[in-house]
């Protein structure tokens, strides 16, 4: 992975560091699976989100899309714009509308991700009772974004489970420390039909707008919302990539 002067992250030493974790879907579902998600979701290649074919291989409805993407000076003056007018969101118990992790851990943008997926919309349904997730999902509710950093950087569970997915990636992994120019962001569909863009080092969960009940995040509107407004912005580099947390295949 190259390197860039927009690495996402804080810089080394300055807080906790994970190895960063490969887009790789069997790696991703293990992981999940390990904590505490239901053998009825698994994570999903998305081949194409242009091409109709390769999309109808994805059981739906997806209940999550996690894009991986390059960091760019273009990405991150437009992110920066986008923020400047928001305020630090502050949201906490079951009241808000949506469950929003800020990232304090150096190159765990992955688990953020993951996190993410899990805890919000349908597939919070499938998460076991009394798992390592239903514990952390339940312990962070009530917290404000700043305590919910704590417990994610405080649950020996999270970390340990990371590590072992992150060492088995397919290529060789980089140091939790390095200066990796690859970010994830997630896409949920919560009950009352938002699109959510869920990215733990924006200011809070982004509204992207409301979809039909029988449209899920790989939906034609989602997707214009979602990643097709990433590669509109950053056409010329091909480094991108998209799972979807889905039902499991037989």
């Amino acid at each position: 992975m190259a390197t860039t002067q927009t690495h996402p992250d804080p810089p080394p030493g300055s807080s906790p560091a994970f190895i960063p974790l490969e887009a790789n879907p069997e790696l991703m579902t293990n992981l999940l699976h390990k904590l505490g998600l239901s053998q009825a979701l698994q994570v999903h290649d998305v081949y194409s989100i242009s091409d109709p074919e390769l999309l109808a291989f994805i059981p739906r409805p997806a209940l999550a899309l996690l894009l991986v993407f390059p960091v760019s000076a273009i990405y991150e003056s437009q992110r920066m714009a986008e923020d400047a007018p928001m305020s630090e969101y502050t949201g906490k118990g079951e009241g808000e509308p949506v469950i929003w992790y800020k990232q304090t851990i150096r190159n765990a943008c992955g688990l953020m991700g993951l996190l993410h997926a899990v805890s919000n919309g349908p597939a919070r349904g499938f998460i076991e009772s009394d798992s390592d997730l239903d514990k952390l999902i339940k312990s962070a509710i009530p917290l404000p974004p700043a305590e919910r950093s704590r417990l994610i950087e405080g649950t020996r569970a999270l970390a340990s489970a990371h590590q072992e997915a992150a060492s088995q990636g397919a290529t060789a992994a980089p140091d939790a420390q390095d200066d990796v120019d690859l970010h994830y962001v997630c896409f949920v569909k919560t009950e009352d039909g938002t699109l959510w863009e869920l990215d733990g080092r924006r200011k809070g969960p982004i509204a992207r707008g409301k979809l039909e009940g029988d449209e899920d995040v790989l939906s034609e509107k989602a997707l214009l919302w979602g990643p097709l407004k990433f590669l509109e912005r950053e056409g010329a580099d091909m480094r991108f990539s998209c799972v979807a947390l889905a039902g499991a295949l037989d």
